[in-house]
């Protein structure tokens, strides 16, 4: 059976989690939790949760998926600061400490790409291969000279800040407000409307997003290749793969990564393995059939690549 021909049901077994970590409980979820084999720690974005991968878990239903929501994020969001990459990184080792993970294959879309590499860095053991999607490489923000440094993130959330500060009075008018969205106006799904639902909280007056502005701000600083993030990647020493969206958070064209931003980033992970995904954006390619049809297959193999030979397994 191939990938598209299971796209309509969920073949993948979903158990929540709350794991110990600094300062309270990190949440999210299982994927086929008693699947052999090497494991899938897949990390999301940077104002997303771990609803981002049923998709990826269906495609992939004999592989085991471990996905948190990050600290400030869906049902971490009570998690005290700091809430930086490197505290993200931390959280992720404690996560595989929780499940007796030895080492496992990180996925990250977005900001997560940024904690995967962080992980990979601060903890090498864990860490058995990187798959970077549409993130983890250093982005050239542009913020201009009148902008004071204490205000760099509020300039480059934009209007996402207000969308994180915003009370809506019902659960569909916060699906409306995504349905209009230029990444989703083509792309809704089921899984989408899953995704969009848990985001929520409820709060006075309505819903707002689980995401919390504070650390949100936090990381999406981060994201430029400063604090060392730049010598972090230089030392990697696992295979990394990279996949690309052609389009951007609002469809827009180049999107993330165009190529010169590839090309600084090659010189910084010799050996990194790109893939363009085709018709996809910031979202989607991870979001849609159509998106995680390419995205699964470099997972899997990325995956199969890092389990140990069976040599290495009876000397282990």
């Amino acid at each position: 059976m191939t990938a598209s021909d299971s796209a309509g049901a969920s073949r993948a077994h979903y158990r929540p989690f709350r794991v110990p970590v600094r300062g309270g409980e990190l949440a999210g979820a299982q994927w086929n939790p008693d699947a052999a084999g090497m494991p899938v720690l897949a990390i999301h974005g940077i104002t997303a949760t771990h609803r981002e991968w049923p998709l990826l878990a269906d495609r992939l239903a004999r592989r085991r998926i471990i996905a948190p929501d990050l600290r400030g994020r869906g049902r971490s969001n009570a998690l005290p600061a700091p809430w930086g990459m490197r505290d993200h990184a931390d959280d992720m080792a404690a996560l595989l400490d929780a499940f007796g993970v030895d080492r496992a294959l990180v996925v990250g879309h977005s900001m997560g790409g940024f904690v995967a590499v962080r992980t990979a860095d601060q903890h090498p053991d864990r860490v058995a291969g990187l798959v970077l999607v549409d993130g983890g490489l250093p982005l050239p923000f542009r913020v201009p000279d009148d902008v004071a440094p204490e205000d760099a993130a509020a300039y480059l959330l934009g209007p996402a800040g207000e969308r994180l500060t915003r009370v809506y009075p019902s659960r569909d008018a916060y699906a409306d407000f995504w349905r209009a969205h230029p990444a989703f106006a083509e792309n809704w799904n089921d899984e989408v409307a899953a995704y969009i639902d848990y985001d929520l909280d409820e709060t006075d007056g309505g819903f707002r997003s689980s995401a919390q502005l504070a650390a949100v701000a936090t990381n999406i600083v981060q994201q430029d290749g400063s604090d060392g993030y730049r010598e972090a990647l230089t030392r990697l020493r696992v295979p990394v793969s990279f996949l690309r969206a052609p389009r951007g958070l609002l469809n827009e064209t180049p999107g993330l990564y165009p190529d010169a931003v590839i090309a600084a980033a090659a010189g910084l992970v010799p050996g990194m393995v790109l893939t363009d995904v085709d018709d996809v954006n910031h979202y989607s390619i991870v979001l849609t059939d159509h998106g995680i049809d390419q995205v699964a297959p470099v997972v899997e193999r990325a995956a199969r690549k890092a389990e140990p030979s069976s040599e290495e397994a009876e000397s282990a």
